[in-house]
C-alpha cells in the first residue's frame, strides 16, 4: 500500500475511533468524560494533520501526472517488473492481470504470478471457478479516484463505518424550544424543574452502488487505455452517483438527499417574477432561513448558468455578488459573505435546486470504511471473448432534521438546507 493510500486508511481509523467514543457516549445518555474528551480532541488534531498531508501528497502526485509522458505498452510480458510485488502480485497494471486471468481460463498459458500471490488470493482457476481476487493495488485505485472527485464528502458530516446499517438516536429539539434539556432560573429555596432529553431512533442503511463493465479483447491489449477507461471511468462513475444521491437521492434503495427529504426549506418566488431568473430579494429570503451547524461552513450551491442573473443582481446599485478574486476556496465568489460554488449537481437555471444555501454538516453521511471492493470474471461472457469486471460501494445516508425547525422568534421556520422554488 502506497503512503497516500496508508494516510487515508489512516484517516477512516481516525473518524472511526472518534466516532466509538461519541457512540459510546450516546448510549450512555451522558456527555463525554474529561478522558474521553482528551481523546477525542488528539483524534481531531490528527485528523487535521492527516488531511492536511494527504492535500500535499494528492497535489504532488497531480503534478507529477503531468509531467509524465503518456507512453504505449508493448506486447504484455509475463515478467515481474513492479516495484511492490506483495500489493500487484507483480503485475504492472490491470490489463496485464486481466490478460493473464484470461490465458489460464481458456488454457494457452498460465501466469505463474496468479499462483505466486499470497494465501487466498487463487478462487477457482477451473472454468466454472470464481476467477483470481484482484491485487490489492489494483482495487485501491479507484478508492483513489471516488476520493479525489468527491465533491460533498469533505464537507458533509461523512463517517466509516464496517456496519451496514447505522442506529442512532436523533435529538431534533433547540434551545428554545418547549421539549428537550431546558435551563430554568430559579428562586432561591424553590425545587428546580426537571428536563427531559427527547430522542427519535433513526436507522440509516448503506445502500450497494456498483460499477460493471465489460472489456472486449481488443481493449485487454491496449494496457494504457484500460487503466484509463476501466479505474479512472469507473471511479468517475461511482463519485458522481454517490455525491448526486446526497442532495436528490429517493431513500429508497439509495440514501435520502436533501432536495427530496422533509428537512428543505422551499422559498417561494417572488410575486410576478419572470421564468429563468434570479432576485436580490430571492437570494435575501433563502438567507433569512438557514440554520447554520455550529461550527459549519455554509455555502451556495449553484448552477453555473445562473452566473448572468448573479453578476447583474443588486440592491439599490450596490452589486450583491462579488466575482472571484483568488478566493481558494471560493471559486465562485462571495454572495451576502458566503462562498458560492458552481456544480454540475445543481439544476439548470429557473428549476427547483439551481440555488441552494446550505450547511453541509446538516446531512449525515455513512460510507463502508474497507472503501469499495473490486472483482473480476470472465466466464460470464466466455463465448463473447469479454472479460467483467465489478466495482461495489456502500453508502448512506440522510439529513440530520427530519423536518425545519421553529425559530426562537418569528413564524418563518429554518434549515440547513433551503433552496429557491422553480421558476418556470
Amino acid at each position: 500500500m502506497n503512503k497516500l493510500a496508508e494516510l487515508k486508511k489512516k484517516l477512516a481509523d481516525l473518524k472511526a475511533g472518534g466516532l466509538k467514543i461519541i457512540e459510546a457516549a450516546e448510549a450512555d445518555d451522558r456527555d463525554l468524560t474529561a478522558e474521553e474528551q482528551d481523546r477525542y480532541d488528539g483524534i481531531e488534531a490528527d485528523i487535521e494533520a492527516t488531511q492536511g498531508e494527504i492535500a500535499r501528497l494528492e497535489a504532488l502526485a497531480n503534478r507529477r501526472r503531468t509531467m509524465e509522458a503518456v507512453t504505449t505498452s508493448p506486447a504484455l510480458a509475463n515478467t515481474v517488473d513492479d516495484p511492490n510485488p506483495a500489493t500487484t502480485h507483480g503485475f504492472k497494471n490491470l490489463a496485464e492481470f486481466a490478460t493473464a486471468v484470461r490465458d489460464a481460463k481458456i488454457g494457452s498459458s498460465t501466469d505463474s504470478r496468479l499462483f505466486a500471490a499470497p494465501t487466498g488470493t487463487h478462487q477457482g482457476g477451473a472454468a466454472s471457478g470464481e476467477g483470481h481476487m484482484v491485487p490489492p493495488a489494483f482495487s485501491e485505485e479507484i478508492f483513489e479516484v471516488v476520493t479525489a472527485l468527491d465533491e460533498f464528502g469533505p464537507l458533509v458530516d461523512e463517517e466509516p463505518t464496517s456496519k451496514r446499517e447505522v442506529k442512532s438516536l436523533a435529538d431534533e429539539t433547540t434551545p428554545w424550544g418547549a421539549s428537550g434539556i431546558q435551563a430554568n432560573w430559579r428562586s432561591e429555596g424553590n425545587q428546580m424543574t426537571p428536563s427531559k432529553l427527547v430522542t427519535d431512533p433513526r436507522s440509516i442503511p448503506l445502500h450497494e452502488l456498483y460499477a460493471f463493465v465489460l472489456a472486449t479483447e481488443e481493449l485487454l491489449e491496449d494496457a494504457p487505455r484500460m487503466e484509463a477507461r476501466m479505474t479512472r471511468k469507473a471511479g468517475e462513475a461511482i463519485a458522481w452517483k454517490k455525491n448526486n444521491a446526497m442532495p436528490y437521492g429517493s431513500g429508497v434503495g439509495q440514501p435520502l438527499g436533501w432536495m427530496n427529504s422533509g428537512a428543505l426549506v422551499t422559498v417561494a418566488k417572488e410575486s410576478g417574477q419572470a421564468a429563468d431568473t434570479l432576485t436580490a430579494a430571492n437570494v435575501l429570503k433563502m438567507y433569512s432561513r438557514l440554520l447554520v451547524i455550529p461550527g459549519d461552513r455554509p455555502l451556495w450551491l449553484t448552477n453555473q448558468d445562473t452566473v448572468p442573473q448573479l453578476a447583474t443582481m443588486t440592491i439599490g446599485d450596490k452589486p450583491i455578488w462579488m466575482p472571484p478574486n483568488g478566493l481558494m476556496d471560493a471559486p465562485g465568489g462571495m454572495l451576502l459573505g458566503l462562498p458560492v460554488r458552481f456544480s454540475e449537481h445543481a439544476k439548470t437555471l429557473g428549476d427547483l435546486g439551481d440555488l441552494q444555501l446550505i450547511s453541509p454538516k446538516g446531512y449525515h453521511a455513512l460510507r463502508r470504511d474497507a472503501g469499495p471492493k473490486f472483482a473480476q470474471s470472465m466466464h460470464l461472457y466466455f463465448d463473447y471473448a469479454i472479460e467483467a469486471f465489478r466495482w461495489t460501494f456502500r453508502f448512506g445516508g440522510q439529513p440530520h432534521l427530519s423536518a425545519p425547525v421553529s425559530p426562537a422568534n418569528g413564524a418563518a421556520t429554518k434549515s440547513h438546507f433551503v433552496a429557491l422554488a422553480e421558476r418556470g
